[in-house]
């Protein structure tokens, strides 16, 4: 049993003539005491079978607890000796997938997790298309019933294939976008994307799990994280929690790149955000081969340094399909580094050779031979698809410099860490994105990659009630910055748009190999 989890082994005071205190009040007086709290709420469900559950249990029981911004509540009194655990789920609402586990809350392990495409996707492949459907009539509706339907479906998968009942899970964390998170609650999200650009909600309270339609036991609780605005959510939120960045001592960096870039440096002492267009030609939202990771997609490229051939390795280690986003900077990486590519980010006659040819007015560099592909028909990089993935590199670098080095007074060469989270920075090889001017030139060994951190930060939750406390001290602390009224941006983006960088003293690294 965790310490200090939701669920605590707890023993009521026996009464006698002596101690006529009644039922209700003993039990809140050996809640106050286990949880160092002033007020615990006792709801009138327990009240009801109370005298005879004390007496039956030799007065112990198993207190399931959950906690709001205002108190602790108790949600279910158990019998002491119940076999079953007291379940949670973990939710990263995506805004393309959504990624859950199931959490043992008495011992805070991880029992499984599993992921699904957001169903969402088939009223609008983005957060734009969907918040203005969800303007139309019933339109909101549709869109929660589509997420809610989707993990009420999951969360009977994972209870089932470990032994449990859906009724077992008592609590419910939540982390995604400000727009995710709203329309996974049905509220209204239209005015998001109106200016002044202001969402309904920033700190959405403890919210019972049968308001939102979730299949879990009818005490449930649900915590979603909360955002800052428009463009700063809850998952990042999580995020920071995750990675501990609210408690560094000396400064440092994530970074979460999806639909956007979400960049947070900072220390225990402060914290800056910001956000910008930097993801979607690294997640495969603008070329034709990219695509999210999975069997078959093209996650490494390299280079071998003797023929100066280009291999590609494939997850699964399938015949290749597309492109994910990792594979798409190392893709780049080697283009420059073996001369098939310009400083420009245009394609070289001389160094493709045969594999560039013209189709429809537009240059293709051809990766995969139809004979190897997947697909049966050749893999190629298109010059509209590598000015994309040029803009976006130079985006996440712009943002960087304007965060890290103007904003909050540091050099590169300051950070203590470089946190790099999501699946893209499950993947992505930071020699690469430093090969092509994407990220800061600076020690490999100061990069970690975090996985998904949100998801991360959800089960940290469910595991440890007394960050509910530091979740809502990150939300205070963060100041965040509008990039779009930054006059500089535009001119140093301009800069970074050559590779590395016009500036090629930047990223001494490279000027040994180019």
């Amino acid at each position: 049993m965790l310490k200090n989890g939701f669920v605590r082994s707890i023993r009521v005071d026996r009464p006698d003539l002596n101690n006529n205190t009644a039922d209700v009040q003993r039990l809140e007086a050996c809640l106050k005491v286990e949880l160092d709290t002033g007020r615990v709420r006792i709801p009138l469900t327990v009240m009801k079978r109370l005298p005879s559950d004390l007496r039956n249990w030799n007065f112990k029981a198993k207190a399931v607890l959950f906690k709001d911004c205002h108190s602790w509540f108790l949600l279910d009194l158990l019998d002491p000796d119940t076999p079953s655990s007291v379940l949670g789920i973990a939710i990263d609402i995506g805004t393309t997938r959504i990624a859950m586990a199931l959490v043992d809350l008495e011992t805070g392990q991880v029992l499984g997790e599993t992921g699904f495409d957001n169903p969402q996707a088939a009223i609008g492949p983005d957060v734009l298309a969907r918040i203005h459907h969800s303007n139309q009539p019933g339109g909101l509706k549709q869109l929660q019933d589509l997420v809610i339907q989707g993990v009420n479906r999951e969360i009977g998968r994972l209870c089932r294939n470990h032994g449990r009942s859906t009724g077992d899970v008592y609590a419910v964390s939540g982390a995604g976008n400000t727009a995710m998170t709203h329309l996974f609650a049905g509220i209204e999200a239209f005015q998001m994307i109106k200016e002044p650009y202001i969402p309904c909600m920033n700190i959405l309270d403890t919210v019972a799990a049968v308001e939102l339609g979730l299949n879990i036991n009818v005490r449930g609780q649900v915590f979603l994280f909360p955002n800052i605005g428009a463009y700063f959510g809850g998952d990042l939120i999580s995020g920071i929690l995750y990675s501990d960045l609210d408690q560094r001592e000396r400064p440092a960096v994530m970074v979460d790149v999806g639909t956007n870039a979400e960049i947070v440096v900072g220390s225990r002492e402060w914290l800056i955000a910001c956000a910008g267009a930097a993801g979607p030609a690294l997640e495969g939202g603008m070329s034709k081969m990219g695509m999210t990771a999975r069997p078959g997609v093209i996650d490494r490229v390299t280079v071998d340094p003797v023929s100066n051939r280009l291999a590609v390795h494939t997850i699964g280690e399938k015949p290749p399909i597309g492109i994910c986003g990792s594979g798409m900077i190392d893709l780049a990486a080697a283009l420059f580094l073996s001369g098939r590519m310009d400083i420009r980010g245009k394609f070289s006659t001389e160094g493709c050779g045969s594999q560039l040819y013209e189709e429809n007015g537009d240059m293709l560099f051809r990766l995969v031979d139809a004979e190897q592909s997947g697909t049966g028909e050749p893999i190629c990089l298109s010059q509209v698809d590598l000015n994309s993935l040029t803009s976006s590199k130079a985006a996440m670098y712009t943002i960087l410099e304007v965060i890290v080095t103007q904003t909050a007074g540091l050099a590169f060469g300051d950070l203590d860490r470089f946190y790099v989270a999501g699946t893209f920075g499950s993947f992505i090889d930071p020699v690469s994105a430093i090969s092509i001017g994407m990220l800061p030139d600076i020690p490999v060994d100061t990069f970690r990659v975090l996985g998904n951190s949100s998801l991360g930060g959800a089960i940290l939750f469910l595991s440890d009630p007394q960050v509910f406390d530091r979740i809502l001290n990150i939300r205070r602390s963060i100041t965040y910055m509008e990039l779009n009224v930054n006059q500089d941006f535009m001119n140093m983006f301009s800069g970074a748009k050559f590779y590395p960088h016009t500036d090629r003293s930047r990223f001494p690294s490279l000027l040994k190999t180019t």
